[in-house]
C-alpha cells in the first residue's frame, strides 16, 4: 500500500527590514556599525567592509544607501560603460566583490571615476583577499580602509535569532533561543539556516514551535 504523500510546507518570502533601528549591534559589528554612523566623516572616500555571509553587510549598505543618497550595484554586474552612471549621485555601494567574480577594468575605472569626481564608495565583500589580475588595482584595494565584521558573540547571536523568527512572524521563547544557540556554530549563516529549519519544519508538521520539538528536529539532547 504506498506510503501518504509527505506534506511540504510552503515556499514563503520573509521580509526582512533594513531600517536603521533594526540593524542588531554587538562587538563584532561596532567598527562597521560606527563607520556607517560617522559618514561623512570618513578616513577615506572609498572604504571596504568585509565579513561572512549573513553579517549584516548589505543591511549596512542600505543604512547608509539611504544617508548618502547612494545606489546600489552588484558586483557582477558592474559595467566599464555603466560606470558614470552609478556615480551619478555622488555616492556608490558595490556588493559582494568576490574573487573572478566582477569586471576588473569596470571596478578599476570605478576607482578612478570616483577620486576624480570625490564621489564616496563603499565596496562590500567576503573577504579583502580578491587576488586581481590587475596589479594597480589589487594595490588600490590593499591600500584602502577596512573595516571588519567579526563572527557574533553570543549575545548578539541570541540576538539574530530573535530577529530572524521576528521576521518569520514566529514567536518563541527564551529557552528555545538559548537552547537553539548553544547547539549551532556561532556565526550569522548557522543562525539563519537554522532558523529556516525550525520554521519549516514546525510548519510542515502543524505543530507549535517550542523547545522540545526544536530538540526533536535537532536530534539534541533533552534536559
Amino acid at each position: 500500500m504506498p506510503s501518504a504523500p509527505r506534506q511540504l510546507a510552503l515556499a514563503l518570502e520573509h521580509a526582512e527590514s533594513f531600517a536603521r533601528e533594526d540593524f542588531l549591534g554587538g562587538a563584532s559589528n561596532a567598527a562597521a556599525l560606527a563607520l556607517v554612523d560617522s559618514w561623512p566623516a570618513w578616513p577615506d572616500r572609498t572604504v571596504m567592509l568585509t565579513g561572512p555571509a549573513g553579517s549584516g553587510k548589505s543591511h549596512l549598505a542600505a543604512v547608509w544607501a539611504r544617508a548618502a543618497g547612494a545606489r546600489l550595484v552588484a558586483a557582477h554586474a558592474l559595467d566599464e560603460a555603466g560606470v558614470p552612471r552609478a556615480l551619478a549621485t555622488g555616492a556608490l555601494v558595490v556588493e559582494e566583490l568576490a574573487p573572478g567574480a566582477f569586471d576588473e577594468r569596470a571596478l578599476f575605472h570605478l576607482l578612478n571615476l570616483a577620486r576624480e569626481e570625490q564621489a564616496f564608495v563603499l565596496l562590500t565583500a567576503r573577504s579583502a583577499a580578491l587576488d586581481c589580475a590587475i596589479r594597480d588595482l589589487g594595490s588600490r584595494l590593499k591600500v584602502l580602509p577596512l573595516v571588519v565584521i567579526a563572527p557574533p558573540d553570543e549575545a548578539l547571536l541570541r540576538a539574530v535569532l530573535v530577529k530572524l523568527f521576528s521576521d518569520r512572524q514566529v514567536a518563541v521563547d527564551e529557552s528555545l533561543i538559548g537552547y537553539v544557540a548553544l547547539r549551532i556554530e556561532r556565526s550569522f549563516a548557522a543562525a539563519r539556516a537554522v532558523v529556516a529549519l525550525l520554521d519549516d519544519e514546525a510548519m510542515r508538521r502543524k505543530r507549535p514551535l517550542t523547545r522540545a520539538l526544536a530538540a526533536e528536529i535537532l536530534r539534541g539532547p533533552e534536559a
